[in-house]
């Protein structure tokens, strides 16, 4: 990876690469869709894809147009291929959906916009649902917020991928201001503590769940 392909993947052709956008709780406007057809259209992009993230990937981008379509797409073109959080997922929440218990979206872009540009030992995931019917898989993402009648639900340590994982529920019930709080303490620990390019889950199984126990007395 060069200066000039930073955070576009390579694909299997060997020679072109993809781009994904930045989409915070999976809330695009339509002057963004645009945006994209248009960069799409200009470059002759292959492909567009939606993603498990709730993100646009671009595929088929010449390593000549990368610089030019992440400065066309603007803030959709800066999505992060380091160890960060790479997206926050959310559901429309009690705004929209007849089932939703919680505000997901205004949780799910509070949270994006805290840690965008942060870096962690590995890359972090994070689902916020609002209502227990979990359409944002959060339970099974390393940070899970899941909405109740009663409050938010925080889970830490879920993993989707080939080596499944259900997250640890850390706390229950909360208002939104303390479920914050709480993701800020869980990420901030595993921040200090985690390997390099230990994912949430592994981290898990490595050290245990006491040390949360001890964060919910704090």
């Amino acid at each position: 990876m060069t200066d000039a392909t930073y955070g576009a993947k390579l694909q299997r052709d060997g020679k072109s690469y993809a781009i994904q956008t930045r989409i915070p709780a999976g809330v695009v406007t339509p002057h963004e869709l645009e945006t994209i057809a248009r960069v799409a259209k200009k470059y002759t992009i292959s492909l567009v894809k939606i993603t498990s993230g709730q993100r646009f990937l671009l595929v088929g981008v010449q390593e000549k147009d990368i610089a030019g379509v992440r400065k066309e797409l603007g803030p959709l073109g800066t999505a992060s291929i380091t160890p960060s959080v790479r997206y926050v997922q959310s559901c429309p929440g009690i705004s929209y959906c007849k089932n939703g218990t919680q505000d997901s979206i205004t949780l799910a872009k509070t949270i994006s916009d805290e840690y965008a540009g942060q870096d962690f030992p590995a890359k972090i995931k994070i689902g916020v649902s609002g209502c227990p019917r979990c359409c944002r898989e959060s339970r099974v993402r390393d940070v899970g917020i899941m909405g109740t009648t009663k409050g938010w639900t925080v889970t830490f340590g879920g993993h989707s991928g080939f080596k499944s994982r259900q997250g640890e529920q850390v706390a229950t019930g909360l208002t939104s201001e303390e479920a914050m709080k709480c993701v800020r303490s869980l990420l901030t620990h595993y921040k200090a503590h985690a390997e390099p390019k230990e994912r949430s889950s592994r981290f898990i199984e490595r050290v245990g769940t006491e040390w949360i126990g001890e964060m919910k007395k704090e």
